[in-house]
């Protein structure tokens, strides 16, 4: 098992807004033009770290910001080590690859999400990868065929987290441009919070520009929200399409054209029932702090996503892809197993 720690330091709106600012979607009646600079300034560092390093590593004679290069320099590097690594499939007939051994897993999962064998090919298999990262506001990320890029798949893995606050996740970064000054890319983020959040986010020219949150449990009661549990997550995207699903369940689909929207606030956490209980109401009042403390960076997260918003920008179609682990604080273990990619088919 392949095991990153790399990390990097980030401020608190960033890690808010990738973990917890879909909750922004939530607030009801907040304006659309609160975005700061500062706040900008920080969005355009994470995203620097996220895209460009991730595209340096494997595409080192693509030219930055130019996503047509790099697709071609990630061309020719998977054209060359296909004949090698056996994992990494694209290109193989797809009749012989739906009968192989090695596919036989995805081939059979493929119906899950409405598709078959017949709807594309194996991009990559991957081995089990653990993300570990700790201390206060870190990220890791990790893949390795970084020099593979898509535009319409499927990305799935099983993925089991434990994380010290339940606003810390485990997801995806897909779509990116590999820009390292300012990317545009795509994300989906599981965390813990509210008995489970699955978050979308979309960067523009490293700005937040869009932002859709889902409930899993609303949709799917197989969901396991609690330390060391497995969900198996996978996105489904299709030109302006990405569909998300937990444990083969269907949670939503976003429409990267259309904008944020509102949607109710989660349960507040519930006092306990005997209220002399000193443990209890004071993992309590904790609780309610940290709920707080969400809803109040919600409200700014929204108001910066509905100003950055415009018809057309934010929308993507090709880019690089990651496996990311995030930690408000405290450490976070992501593992991801029996993570494949699929090309969809033109």
């Amino acid at each position: 098992m392949r095991v990153y720690k790399r990390t990097h330091h980030f401020s608190p709106f960033v890690i808010s807004l990738l973990l917890l600012g879909i909750l922004t979607l939530l607030i009801q009646g907040c304006g659309a033009g609160a975005q700061s600079s500062s706040l900008d300034a920080t969005v355009t560092a994470i995203s620097r770290a996220i895209a460009g390093t991730a595209t340096a590593e494997k595409i080192n004679a693509a030219s930055t910001g130019d996503l047509a290069t790099a697709q071609a320099e990630a061309t020719r590097q998977a054209q060359d080590i296909s004949a090698t690594q056996t994992a990494q499939l694209a290109g193989r007939d797809v009749t012989k690859l739906g009968t192989a051994t090695v596919a036989a897993p995805i081939i059979a999962e493929l119906p899950s999400y409405g598709l078959n064998s017949s709807s594309g090919r194996v991009g990559w298999i991957h081995d089990p990868l653990t993300l570990d990262v700790s201390g206060y506001q870190q990220m890791a990320y990790g893949n390795d065929y970084m020099n593979v890029t898509a535009k319409n798949f499927v990305l799935a893995a099983d993925v089991t987290w434990n994380t010290q606050y339940g606003d810390s996740g485990c997801g995806f970064m897909f779509r990116s441009n590999g820009d390292k000054q300012n990317p545009d890319q795509y994300m989906v983020l599981a965390t813990r919070f509210a008995n489970g959040r699955v978050i979308f986010t979309a960067l523009a020219d490293g700005e937040l520009a869009n932002m859709h949150d889902f409930y899993p449990k609303d949709a799917d009661r197989s969901f396991q929200w609690e330390n060391g549990t497995t969900n198996r997550i996978a996105i489904v995207a299709r030109d302006n399409l990405i569909e998300i699903y937990t444990n083969g369940i269907k949670l939503g689909e976003i429409d990267t054209t259309q904008p944020p929207k509102q949607i109710g606030l989660p349960a507040k956490p519930l006092p306990p029932i005997d209220s002399s209980d000193s443990a209890a109401q004071e993992a309590y009042e904790a609780q309610i702090e940290e709920y707080q403390q969400i809803v109040q960076q919600a409200q700014q997260n929204f108001a910066v996503a509905q100003a950055n918003y415009q018809e057309g920008k934010g929308v993507y179609t090709d880019g690089f892809l990651s496996m990311l682990a995030f930690t408000q604080g405290g450490q976070t273990e992501c593992k991801f197993d029996k993570a494949w990619l699929w090309l969809l088919e033109p």
